[in-house]
């Protein structure tokens, strides 16, 4: 702790967004960040606590005060080597993490001004890579060959962790490019998918094949890989949207959220998308059904596509701004959130169910929406929700889905392996992420069902380190 005043004396500073009339009009990543002296500053506030909150609360078990004390100093590369031993991928946590160590912040706690420890995360690895500090790993093969299947976040953990211990790792991903979600299913004003890229290709410099376009069950029998590797990691995500089956679901214009995401980041990337197929909400009324990140992303994407309204709905009720005494620490807060999708220029409404989509002639025209309250039994329990019968129509010519997800997509997979799958259709793993068969593991949202890509990440570290025990 080389300031030990520093947080009394200097306040947290954010980076920031790039201004709106800028961001609006592209897709590059909207967030900012400081210089390398204002950075060292806000690093210097780590009190570097006798009980580390901000470790304790990380899925990963980042070393948070190790590297703030470094990164103050100005040992950016002995940061760096910190950060990496917990973190296999800190340029994608440092960008899209919701930070739940800063929300166990001792200075987020006692006067809410917790340490910029995201974008420390993310200034770290940026000047390694600028610095060439990150270098390929050539590991000494041990002559035992991992299969994993899927490329999102979990996956790519699976495999940077095994790779390291000497496996010789393939990847099998059923889209045109690995990446996942991370890929996929996250905006570029977010996450740059070239950053995506840059670490696929250092992978690849490290020995790890990536076979793309390649679907298991599909292009590949399921039993060639059981019979051909030493162990096979299911890593496929959970990919099967939440449905709302009310009347007129079948018109045109009413999409899953990441039917648009998807296609979007597929354009850009200059990956063809057939016309008829292509969801454009210009000059058009957009509802976002479904308050949570995802349908934040779909706000922003939308207002990018120059559409003539957005409207955000959420079945319950607005959280309070700052904080809540409901959800006090260690909880995660449950407080409003206002991304810098909602700050671009979006109608936010809660406590509205929707009745039924409204079309002519097969096209989206009006959704019919009721106002519903939360009652709390008496007897305790969760909340009831009871419709208020107060109706309202919406003009609308687009709807997007953004509800959730409920179980992994690809089944045949998951059949053809004869795994076990619990209630929810996750597959079922004991405590090390092993299958009811005993060659296969599974890790992230497969296995727990959507979460964090951080969380996916964790999962990803443990399972690696279990393959690594089966097998030897």
């Amino acid at each position: 702790m080389g300031n030990p005043r520093a947080f009394l004396t200097i306040p947290r500073k954010d980076a920031g967004y790039r201004s709106i009339d800028d961001r609006i009009h592209d897709f590059s990543e909207v967030e900012q960040t400081l210089n390398s002296s204002d950075r060292r500053k806000q690093a210097s506030r780590c009190m570097d606590c006798g009980v580390p909150f901000c470790h304790w609360s990380c899925p990963i078990g980042n070393k948070q005060p190790e590297w703030q004390d470094l990164l103050y100093k100005g040992k950016w590369c002995e940061a760096y080597y910190i950060l990496e031993q917990t973190c296999d991928f800190p340029e994608f946590t440092g960008r899209i993490c919701p930070a739940p160590c800063e929300k166990s912040c001792v200075l987020k706690l006692s006067c809410d001004e917790p340490v910029t420890i995201r974008e420390n995360e993310v200034a770290i690895i940026e000047t390694a890579f600028r610095e060439g500090y990150v270098k390929p790993f050539k590991p000494v093969r041990n002559g035992k060959k991992i299969a994993v299947i899927g490329s999102g976040p979990a996956g790519l953990v699976v495999v940077n962790q095994l790779n390291r211990k000497g496996y010789a790792v393939t990847v099998y991903e059923k889209y045109e490019l690995a990446g996942g979600l991370l890929r996929y299913g996250i905006p570029n004003f977010k996450l740059s998918k070239k950053i995506v890229s840059r670490r696929i290709r250092l992978m690849e410099k490290e020995g790890i094949e990536f076979r793309t376009n390649t679907e298991i069950g599909k292009d590949i029998p399921v039993n060639d890989l059981v019979n051909t590797f030493d162990a096979v990691c299911v890593a496929i995500g959970s990919e099967i949207p939440r449905d709302l089956p009310v009347e007129g679901r079948e018109l045109k214009g009413v999409y899953f959220a990441m039917e648009l995401l998807a296609q979007q980041n597929r354009i850009l990337q200059s990956i063809e998308v057939a016309e008829k197929d292509l969801i454009h909400a210009k000059n058009k009324n957009v509802l976002v059904i479904g308050g949570g990140d995802t349908g934040s992303d779909c706000v922003g994407t939308s207002i990018r596509h120059e559409a003539k309204s957005v409207i955000q709905i959420e079945i319950l009720p607005q959280p309070p701004v700052g904080s809540n005494p409901d959800t006090p620490w260690p909880a995660y807060p449950n407080i409003l959130k206002t991304s810098s999708s909602h700050e671009e220029g979006c109608l936010r409404r809660w406590n509205l169910t929707t009745n039924r989509f409204i079309g002519e002639k097969g096209k989206l025209k009006a959704v019919e929406i009721e106002e519903v309250k939360w009652v709390n039994p008496k007897n305790g329990g969760r909340p009831v929700m009871h419709p208020t019968g107060k109706k309202e129509i919406l003009d609308v010519d687009i709807v997007l889905l953004s509800m959730g997800f409920i179980h992994p997509a690809q089944d045949g997979i998951i059949k053809e392996l004869g795994l076990v799958t619990d209630e929810r259709g996750n597959i079922q793993v004991d405590e090390n992420g092993q299958t009811s068969n005993k060659k296969v593991f599974a890790c992230g949202d497969a296995a727990s069902g959507a979460s964090l890509v951080v969380r996916a990440m964790a999962s990803g570290r443990k399972v690696a380190e279990a393959i690594d025990r089966f097998i030897n």
